[in-house]
């Protein structure tokens, strides 16, 4: 199939078609004067769920095939398709905390409030079409932690708003295992038809060209050719790991690390890349008794079964008043790795730490738009420890959770994960796959901010970000929600 012109002149290139990009590209485009261009890497399977592969409908999987590498590094998965991470996360939506908003309003202003993003909450959640979990989808797993967190004195609590630590079953984009992703849920038919809009995908984002503090052109590699999409304003929303790549191949970043990988610095910015942050936690697994093993294999049988339908957000020691830094997750059902023979199952309870001190960052090794990113997580390596001990206690609570289930299923090791020393803990940690923060909001004046409240770069009046990145904190929740709800309040500062 023979490709159309790709058009230019825009009054905004939007770079980066996931969820963020998304929301950004119908938000932008409903303005029937300003024309919008949106470019994404991956394919753009079209408006209707006939057209998609049926691994990224499945809402019971998490798919792995549109990805930006395969076969790598836990943390380091990221989603190449329109949509996003939409198309191959678990499908899961919860909020933060008011002490998150708190942080993020220090950072960027009122607009950054809990008060001020509840409009564009509320809007996500209608446009994606979030439940709460239905109770045909619990397993017997499932009902049983529900109970067991009750008992426990963790109080029954809605997991898409801001409120105590308690238990709770999250917000799902996905209706009898179908998913519905943020490509359909923004981008539907009636708003690709908007004569204003150009969807261009299989388009690699490059480099961006800047002269004299502005974008002067965003370079992407089509069909292995190098065009050039020139705008009024350019918005990056190319994700956590991809939108600082995109500044620093284009002269963006920390100039000792520009100079490092052969790029003239343009806007010296400490930190792009830097302040990288995600949600560590460590599966402890239980052993299934042939009772479970038989009640899921009947779920399974009805084409019913889901891992988890439930979580405990819980607070530490270390944590504010009202607020909660961890999230217990009980999970049974196929292996997220390997395999089982047929009627037996992977049963366990994760801790996640979702409120990190530790940091990461993000580095390239070259200029080379197609050499991976260099991405160093920082799991549980702040020098005072904290993050290990916040760990620890969530997995004490593991322990006790783990416990009330007994019933269902047995521990598998011997030493309870929460006596394990440091260094075995550190050996065990996996991810939530929440990473956010490396084009951080915040004041000029402070090294580690990229953008301000607005979303703007620092140094470069017509470049913005909209995505994870820009994200200071991590909030104590899974973030899918939370980058719908910023996405679209940034869209509004987007002057006319």
């Amino acid at each position: 199939m023979t490709r159309s012109p790709i058009p230019s002149g825009h009054d905004v290139v939007v770079l980066g078609g996931g969820v963020a990009g998304c929301v950004l590209a119908a938000r932008l485009s409903e303005d029937p004067g300003r024309s919008v261009c949106l470019v994404e890497a991956g394919p753009d399977y079209g408006p209707g769920r006939e057209q998609w592969p049926r691994k990224l409908l499945d809402a019971r999987a998490l798919p792995r095939d549109d990805v930006w590498e395969r076969h790598t590094a836990f943390y380091r998965i990221r989603a190449r398709v329109l949509g996003g991470s939409s198309c191959i996360n678990g499908a899961w939506n919860t909020w933060g905390s008011l002490a998150d908003h708190a942080e993020w309003a220090r950072a960027g202003g009122d607009r950054w409030s809990a008060r001020a993003l509840e409009p564009y909450r509320r809007e996500a959640v209608d446009r994606m079409g979030l439940r709460t979990a239905p109770d045909e989808e619990l397993s017997a797993w499932a009902s049983a932690a529900l109970t067991a967190a009750g008992e426990l004195g963790y109080p029954e609590v809605d997991m898409g708003t801001p409120g105590p630590p308690g238990h709770g079953r999250p917000l799902l984009n996905a209706v009898d295992g179908l998913r519905f992703n943020a490509a359909f849920a923004y981008l539907d038919p009636a708003t690709r038809a908007r004569p204003n809009l150009t969807i261009l995908d299989h388009a690699l984002v490059d480099r961006l060209v800047v002269r004299q503090g502005r974008v002067r052109g965003a370079q992407v590699v089509v069909d292995g050719e190098r065009t050039t999409l020139v705008a009024r304003t350019y918005v990056l929303a190319c994700g956590t790991y991809g939108s600082p790549a995109v500044l620093l191949r284009s002269g963006i970043g920390p100039a000792a690390h520009l100079k490092e990988i052969g790029v003239g610095c343009e806007t010296d910015l400490p930190g792009v890349g830097a302040n990288l942050s995600d949600q560590p936690g460590v599966f402890v697994p239980l052993s299934p008794t042939p009772e479970l093993n038989a009640r899921l294999a009947a779920k399974e049988a009805r084409g019913e079964l889901y891992v988890s339908r439930m979580l405990v957000r819980a607070a530490s020691e270390y944590c504010p008043d009202g607020a909660w830094d961890l999230h217990l997750l009980p999970t049974a059902g196929p292996p997220l790795f390997g395999r089982l023979p047929p009627g037996q199952y992977e049963a366990g309870i994760s801790a996640f730490l979702m409120k990190p001190v530790s940091r990461g960052q993000v580095r390239l090794r070259s200029a080379d738009p197609l050499e991976p990113p260099v991405i160093d997580p920082g799991f549980l390596t702040d020098p005072d420890g904290r993050d290990v001990a916040v760990l620890r206690s969530g997995l004490g609570k593991v322990a006790d959770l783990a416990a009330a289930l007994r019933p269902l299923a047995a521990p598998t090791d011997a030493t309870p994960a929460h006596t394990l020393s440091d260094a075995d803990l550190r050996g065990r940690v996996g991810t939530y796959w929440h990473p956010v923060g490396t084009c951080a909001v915040g004041p000029a004046d402070d090294p580690r901010a990229v953008v301000d409240g607005q979303g703007t770069v620092h140094g470069v009046p017509n470049l913005r970000i909209a995505d994870a990145s820009v994200l200071p904190t991590v909030p104590a929740a899974n973030t899918q929600l939370p980058v719908l709800a910023v996405a679209g309040m940034l869209a509004d500062t987007l002057p006319a």
